[in-house]
């Protein structure tokens, strides 16, 4: 199993929580396809305002396993993405993409299989002039994203992990899964998380 793949299996929360509860992109999000799942590293996009030519430009640049990170200087709900462009990137071997903006298309979408995570849906579509930028810094609900960097996306919603912290952070997870396995099975035991946790001192000194 690759550490994408571990990551994407260990989940957003176990991934927030191991980090240190750092790199969470806090911003409600549109699950297109429900119940997926994925990790990898991020190829970010800077798009013009309500302009999606660098979606196109970076489809030449995505590589297998890639997080495409579509962005433009202010969220707008204009779509940077829908069914060709998705088309694409899924033949291309992406493993996800996040738009903080719109998508379209949502029910092809789902039917393609292409994990996306989207801030709206709309049908109002992009003007393709205004050239910008791939693989430099972007910042999504608060979580700046680098090239490069790990971005764990699912059911419950986005995280992102710097490329240098990746492999402690992967650590702490396993850590941190383990320990939930275990407690997990005390628990249905019967056990209460109220004493566990040493939770009961604090209510009933």
């Amino acid at each position: 199993m690759s550490v994408y793949d571990e990551l994407a299996a260990l989940g957003s929360a176990t991934v927030h929580e191991a980090a240190g509860r750092t790199g969470v992109v806090d911003v409600p999000l549109i699950q297109v396809l429900p119940g997926s799942r994925a990790a990898g590293p991020a190829r970010t996009v800077r798009c013009g305002q309500g302009d999606n030519l660098m979606v196109h430009a970076a489809m030449a640049a995505t590589e297998t396993g890639d997080v495409l990170v579509l962005t433009m200087p202010e969220p707008q709900p204009v779509a940077l993405l829908g069914e060709l462009l998705a088309t694409q990137a899924k033949g291309r071997g992406a493993a996800a993409v996040l738009v903080d903006a719109a998508v379209r298309d949502v029910e092809e979408l789902a039917e393609l299989g292409l994990p996306i995570w989207a801030r709206y849906v709309r049908v109002s579509g992009a003007t393709k002039e205004i050239p910008g930028e791939i693989d430099e810094p972007v910042v999504v609900g608060g979580a700046t994203i680098q090239a490069g960097d790990a971005v764990v996306l699912d059911s419950d919603g986005v995280v992102v992990v710097p490329a240098e912290r990746v492999e402690g952070v992967l650590a702490a997870a396993r850590a941190r899964a383990e320990k939930e396995r275990e407690k997990r099975a005390k628990l249905e035991a019967g056990a209460l998380s109220y004493d566990l946790d040493g939770l009961r001192s604090l209510v009933e000194p």
